[in-house]
């Protein structure tokens, strides 16, 4: 327990100074550590781990933001809370990292040879994997660091080859020769959701395909003409009568001059084009299903480097591009050429280095999704798995519906290897731990083997993610008391390529979910709408901004403003303002410390005035509410209470009421020492309690403060979360202060329109015909006074006649005076307040005239007009409410 004491706060809120200092004294008192043995009902999240290749940027910067407020929340409601964190290898994007160094070096990776290079990569790793959770723990993540994974340490990595092993052995995985998606730059396949689509302009290509000992013809309309050179078949629909005649005949492949069959599939699409579509099995999706369904055979006609290959002719050797171009020449001049059409169409992408992806027909490995795919889906439909927003249930079985088998196997040397051998003397493949890898072939004698190449991809280690991290394939304290977790935190983003495959693997493995719930965030976007990549150049790195505006202040602005699911614009603008709000709660603090001697913790309530019945009452309300907002996820809503409390009722409301009892200064108070003890209490209170509740968001200010102030325990991260008092709830206790402060409110205003100085006192009459009201108004009369600079109120029923020379406002059923004589120089403030009407007037005119102008309105864009609608009117007022002042001071002088 800490005595008050006076302020040992410095004068101002140095982040610097504060945040790494209680950051490293937390971590040391083992606050974040999970104790797998004590009791409390269990908290857990596993932390999306971060790739190693780089720095984290915004969107980690949130995702984590939001994890460590539900964490510490949690921990303080008496959770046993451990939030696991850890790194990701993220195969192809940290191999591509490690190669684009080499290159700079004049050395691939073929000239280090595999080892050497694994070697160069784990470097990197430990390189960028400790700036990553250098920079989690500037953010102020609370998460538990003694049990901290990467998806290829030991324990992940078993975890990894069992389960791999345990679907091999249930026929989940297969290695098949089928269509993949073939990114010619990273030298890899990548999965379906790996593929990002973007529409593009081009072209639709009619070509004329001879039908064999005939002299008709059918015309297919193409958008990768180059890829004809593959084409086994030509397919139509088996209802269209168009092309019923032709089915099983041959048609004669242009240029190429081979013979191929036109099939019937009811896959075409009669409307599209010539309702005649050219079959491409090996290099495309849809085509290689066709083939399969008609046995036709796959030519492959492209290097993996994307060039054309032998099978290509005439072609081979050219760029894919640069055969597209010569052979729309060659069928043009050939007269194969009917037409051209632009066309705007989707092209897939890879994700990670952008370049245009080959379908191929390759042998790979992957996994069967249907029987996996199906108690995925079932979890959510049945509610043992819930997503925040709901909304995005619907995204989540979509995708699962129509899911087809998962490419697992990546052309990559960084990663998982594959835990198969091939006997290189027969055909056997043996799938187990090398360490079981038998002497001799079990089918055909021979000792030689070598294991598959290839790694898994990088989704299936992840995948893993909240079982592998707390031990499974061993059956640990921490999977009985923390599987399933409780929450995921993640974006809306990867919910295909990560949540859905953790759902799949947990059930399989676990038994049940991997989690509860899927807490669901937007992405973080520039002002203009933009999102954030390296190719616009609107990156924003969160160190820089903790550098210059401390951890709370990123933290608070990256949460404010933010619901469940939505994206966020990212303002430089509001960083300001929370500064500004974090110095408030700071300047404020100071204040009621340095106004604390003589106040002991263990003192009992006083007689309570209005004004703490009233903060008292706002604040066990917003415990209520801040505590329901959290547990509903909508943190934003909840640190928006926070802070509206803070600012505006206690720091520029309870404070101020507070001043005259803390000074001795108070009117008509028989014990003006009581009086002052009575708000220290409550100041105290309610302070410790609200910085408490906005620890979550703000962990450094708020430590900083709470240990200063009077308190209970070693630190407000491990303080109990503030319960309500529900008997000091008075919704009649917060109407009546509402009332006492519109007025206040109401004088203010009259004050700074007629420009009374600051330092004159005026007499306040208010007129209500309201009984019980003008009662409240006189329990109030104090606090009119110290806050609106009354010199004194007199309070009148309605049939008091509105004084000479006064000032109006109006109130609810209240008329609020004030009598303006002797409290202006009349004749400067009519003078001054003709000025301001005359330019006024100007600019009125001026709008006017713009508006009025035909020409002007119809050849301004939209948005232009309506601004300049909308000065005109704030013009308007502005006149009106200058005019009406000068009416009222006119009135004084005659």
């Amino acid at each position: 327990m800490s005595e008050a004491t006076t302020s040992g706060l410095s004068k101002t809120y140095d982040p610097k100074q504060v945040e790494s200092k209680r950051y490293e004294w937390w971590n040391e008192k083992g606050f974040f550590t999970a104790d797998v043995k004590s009791g409390g009902k269990p908290f857990s999240i596993v932390m999306p781990p971060p790739n190693v290749t780089g720095s984290l940027h915004l969107g980690h910067a949130m995702d984590n933001t939001l994890q460590d407020i539900l964490s510490r929340f949690k921990r303080m409601q008496g959770y046993n809370v451990l939030w696991v964190p850890g790194t990701d290898h993220a195969g192809i994007a940290t191999q591509a990292k490690v190669e684009e160094a080499l290159a700079k070096e004049g050395v691939s990776k073929y000239d280090l040879g595999r080892e050497a290079f694994l070697e160069r990569v784990w470097d990197w790793k430990h390189q960028y994997g400790t700036r990553i959770t250098t920079q989690l723990r500037t953010l102020g993540s609370s998460c538990d660091w003694t049990r901290e994974r990467f998806t290829m340490d030991e324990g992940c990595s078993e975890a990894v080859q069992e389960v791999f092993i345990r679907l091999y052995e249930k026929g989940l995985i297969y290695r098949g020769n089928r269509i993949i998606n073939w990114c010619p730059k990273c030298q890899t396949t990548i999965s379906d959701i790996e593929v990002e689509h973007e529409e593009r302009g081009g072209h639709l290509w009619h070509i004329r395909y001879p039908v064999q000992d005939g002299d008709s013809e059918v015309v297919v309309a193409t958008t990768r003409p180059e890829t004809m050179l593959g084409d086994t078949a030509v397919a139509v629909h088996p209802d269209d009568d168009r092309y019923k005649h032709l089915i099983g005949k041959m048609v004669m492949l242009p240029i190429l001059n081979r013979a191929i069959p036109v099939i019937a599939d009811a896959y075409v699409d009669p409307a599209f084009g010539t309702g005649v579509v050219k079959i491409t099995p090996a290099h495309d999706p849809n085509d290689f299903e066709v083939g399969l369904r008609h046995n036709l055979p796959q030519i492959t006609v492209m290097t993996k480097e994307a060039v054309m290959n032998e099978e290509a002719g005439p072609y081979a050797g050219l760029d894919r591009y640069e055969c597209r171009k010569r052979i729309v020449k060659d069928l043009e001049a050939q007269g194969y050429l009917v037409k051209v059409n632009d066309h705007v169409h989707a092209v897939g992408q890879c994700y990670r280095c952008d370049t245009v992806v080959e379908p191929m027909v390759s042998p790979q490995w992957f996994v069967r999704m249907k029987p996996l795919a199906e108690p995925a889906m079932e979890v959510v439909k049945d509610g043992r798995l819930k997503f925040v927003p709901e909304r995005f249930t619907k995204i989540y079985l979509g995708w699962l519906e129509n899911i087809r088998d998962w490419c697992i196997s990546r052309q990559l040397w960084w990663g998982h290897r594959i835990p198969v051998w091939y006997c290189d003397d027969c055909d056997y493949i043996y799938c187990g731990r090398a360490e079981e890898l038998p002497e001799v072939c079990p089918k055909c004698g021979a000792s030689h083997f070598e294991q598959d190449p290839d790694v898994l991809d990088t989704w299936f280690s992840s995948g893993l993610w909240p079982f592998s991290t707390l031990g499974w394939p061993e059956k640990t304290p921490e999977l009985a008391k923390y599987y399933p977790t409780s929450v995921l935190v993640t974006g809306r983003d990867i919910i295909f390529f990560w949540v859905a495959r953790m759902v799949f693997m947990g059930l399989e493995f676990m038994g049940d979910v991997p989690f509860r719930e899927v807490f669901i965030h937007g992405l973080i976007l520039d002002a203009q709408g933009r999102k954030m990549s390296k190719s616009l150049g609107n990156g924003v790195d969160p160190i820089e901004i903790i550098d210059q505006y401390g951890a709370d202040t990123l933290r608070f602005m990256l949460v404010t403003g933010n619901t469940p699911g939505n994206d966020i614009r990212f303002h430089f603008e509001r960083l300001e303002g929370i500064r500004n709000f974090a110095n408030k709660i700071w300047n404020a603090s100071r204040f009621v410390l340095m106004n604390l001697e003589g106040f002991e913790i263990h003192q009992p309530w006083g007689e309570l005035t209005l004004a703490d019945r009233w903060i008292l009452s706002r604040y066990n309300r917003l415990i209520g509410e801040t505590t329901t907002a959290l547990e509903q996820y909508d943190l934003g809503e909840a640190a928006r209470l926070i802070y509206e409390f803070l600012w505006n009722e206690y720091c520029d409301w309870y404070i101020e009421l507070a001043k005259p009892r803390l000074y001795g200064k108070e009117v008509g108070v028989a014990d003006a020492a009581a009086s002052r003890q009575t708000a220290q209490k409550v100041l105290t209170h309610v302070l410790r309690g609200t910085l408490q509740l906005l620890h979550p968001f703000m962990p450094f200010l708020t430590e900083e403060i709470w240990q200063q102030l009077p308190h209970h325990g070693e630190s407000i991260m491990v303080a109990p979360w503030p319960e309500a008092e529900p008997e000091r709830i008075n919704s009649s206790t917060e109407e009546e202060m509402a009332l006492v402060m519109d007025v206040i409110r109401a004088i203010r205003n009259i004050r700074a329109e007629m420009n009374v100085a600051p330092g004159k006192r005026a007499e306040v009459i208010l007129v209500c015909g309201n009984e019980e009201h003008r009662r409240i108004l006189a329990r109030g009369a104090a606090y009119i006074i110290n806050l609106a600079s009354a010199s004194e109120v007199e309070i009148e029923g309605t049939g008091y006649g509105q004084p000479e020379g006064a000032a109006t406002a109006i109130v609810g059923d209240t008329a609020i005076y004030l009598p303006l004589k002797g409290l202006i120089d009349l004749t400067k403030e009519i003078d001054r307040l003709t000025k301001e009407l005359r330019a006024v007037e100007d600019e009125v005119r001026r709008l006017g005239s713009k508006l009025n102008n035909a020409g002007f309105v119809a050849k301004a864009p939209a948005e232009v007009v309506a601004k300049e609608r909308e000065k005109e009117g704030e013009a308007l007022r502005k006149k009106a409410a200058l005019e009406e002042r000068l009416r009222t001071l006119t009135s004084l002088g005659t």
